[in-house]
């Protein structure tokens, strides 16, 4: 029982090895977020700041911001 047990702990250990292995060797190459991470934020910023400066210039959207000099009291009436 007992070889049985340490070959069944030495295949675990085997496969917990590998995944560390694959790691490491990826490590020395920038991935796709060290390369295009700042430019993609970067362009997302740009057009956020274009989609909005169009809408709040061009759309002709009411955007009732105050009601001041818009909004009368009513008469008040007895019953």
């Amino acid at each position: 029982m007992f070889p049985l047990a340490r070959s069944a702990l030495t295949l675990a250990a085997r496969g917990l090895q590998r995944p560390v292995v694959r790691q490491t060797h990826h490590g020395a190459s920038p991935d796709f977020h060290d390369k295009y991470g700042n430019l993609i934020l970067a362009s997302g910023t740009v057009f956020c700041v274009a989609v909005w400066g169009y809408v709040i210039t061009q759309a002709g959207i009411c955007w009732n911001l105050s009601p001041v000099g818009r909004v009368t009291p009513k008469e008040w009436r007895d019953q």
